[in-house]
């Protein structure tokens, strides 16, 4: 009589694992397509001066972006003479 009352409790806590496991899945989808919906009306309402004003950020932020990626090729660029010359000059 036991190992019947063991086995029921494993098998309704798994269950109930199962079960919560599923319920926090689905609605962390729900929540994720809700925020999605909300962005797109966000974005659909928005006004054409917050357009501009949202596309000079993402703007300065990639123009940044590229500065930083030159200055780190030209570095790359002169570590890569530095080490042609050292070479020639054995």
């Amino acid at each position: 009589m036991t190992t019947q009352q063991a086995v029921r409790r494993w098998i309704m806590t798994g269950a109930v694992t199962a079960i919560t496991v599923t319920g926090t899945l689905y609605g962390a989808g729900l929540k994720g397509s809700q925020e999605l919906k909300q962005k797109q009306q966000e974005i659909r309402q928005a006004t054409p001066e917050d357009k501009i004003a949202q596309l000079e950020v993402v703007r300065s932020q990639l123009v940044s972006r590229k500065e930083e990626l030159e200055r780190k090729l030209e570095k790359f660029a002169d570590r890569r003479r530095e080490r042609e010359s050292a070479k020639e000059a054995k």
